[in-house]
């Protein structure tokens, strides 16, 4: 099974204590990398991979996804891969950065009528999905990738977040 190597940080925001959220993180990380190596035959790198996690708020995700996506608005969970990689892929020893935006997890939490932890599980699934090329613009891509984190959230014993809904 892989490994990983966390570097953590929170920048601001009001984030529950960074051992929780490493715990947290390592949690969910795992789960998803185990599944994907065993039911998607993901290879990872030998060694620990490293992934960068940066727990921030709504006023820096908005400038960071304003910088490099061109929208001027806050969202809930940014990736960005350090190399690009196809699902299915090696990827390189060093995954990339996930951004998650305080108050925009908190708020859908609420209006999805979830526990802020298991919101933010979902969207770090989501993240680490989309570092290993992942992507939800088609409706195919959308399904699959959908469909990886509903089993992944099943592993963690968590509900199906798109239960009921179209692919996005």
């Amino acid at each position: 099974m892989a490994s990983f190597d966390f570097q953590l940080v929170c920048e601001s925001g009001n984030w529950p204590d960074e051992d929780v959220l490493e715990n947290l993180v390592k949690e969910v990380i795992s789960a998803a990398a185990l599944l994907l190596e065993q039911e998607e035959q993901q290879p990872f790198p030998d060694g620990e991979v490293e992934l960068s996690l940066v727990f921030t708020d709504d006023n820096d995700v908005r400038g960071i996804n304003a910088e490099w996506r061109g929208m001027d608005k806050p969202t809930n969970v940014l990736s960005f891969p350090a190399f690009p990689v196809a699902p299915g892929e090696m990827p390189g020893p060093m995954l990339g950065d996930i951004v998650l935006a305080f108050e925009t997890v908190e708020r859908e939490a609420g209006e999805l009528d979830k526990s802020f932890n298991e919101h933010l599980t979902h969207l770090l699934t989501h993240g680490f999905l989309h570092l290993l090329g992942y992507d939800h613009i088609e409706k195919q891509e959308a399904e699959l990738m959908e469909g990886l984190e509903t089993r992944i959230l099943a592993a963690l014993n968590l509900s199906d977040p798109y239960q009921g809904t179209d692919p996005v």
